[in-house]
């Protein structure tokens, strides 16, 4: 099951019904925090919990999961296609996230592209399940791995696991496009 899309699903659903996290959260018996970072792919619910979500949202369980696990053959997605994805923004994190393979709706890897303004940095390292690849198209970044910070400039690729504490950084005075490909444990 891609854990992203369901994540972002979650997200959609609930703003299509114009609820806050306060009310969704108060809803599931959890707090406001947990539901954002289920929401932003950093926590992943238990079947339990998915079920209080999906009755806080007015829908089953199995229509939340519904279709997650269809795989087309072929997809595309033009470059004015790429959709927009909130990952814990905040007024220190500006980043954008850039889908590229939102219409197939289960993926075993979820590539992205992330434009990272100069001087903006994630506020903590935070680890997630599988394994990432990461490769600079333009500008310059630093990925704290487990506490120790490595400089990429444009070229430069990382493949690591991501269940480390990690994240971006562009201390640089230029922005930075990076190209990020998570990929989902295998089930």
């Amino acid at each position: 099951m891609n854990l992203v899309e369901l994540a972002q699903r979650i997200r959609t659903l609930r703003l299509d019904q114009r609820l806050t996290l306060e009310e969704v959260a108060a809803r599931t018996g959890q707090t406001r925090s947990w539901l954002s970072k289920v929401e932003n792919f950093r926590v992943t619910p238990s079947l339990p919990a998915l079920a209080e979500i999906a009755g806080a949202l007015g829908i089953s369980t199995s229509k939340l999961l519904e279709g997650l696990d269809e795989k087309p053959v072929l997809v595309l997605v033009k470059h004015n296609e790429r959709k927009i994805v909130d990952r814990n923004q905040s007024p220190q994190n500006t980043s954008v996230y850039e889908s590229l393979a939102y219409k197939r709706a289960s993926r075993s890897m979820d590539p992205f592209l992330i434009t990272i303004p100069p001087g903006v940095a994630r506020e903590e390292a935070l680890p997630h399940p599988g394994e990432e690849f990461l490769f600079v198209q333009s500008g310059t970044v630093d990925l704290e791995y487990d506490n120790v910070v490595h400089k990429l400039a444009t070229g430069d690729s990382l493949y690591f696991n991501a269940t480390v504490p990690h994240r971006l950084m562009n201390p640089y005075k230029k922005p930075a496009v990076v190209l990020c490909v998570f990929q989902s444990p295998l089930e």
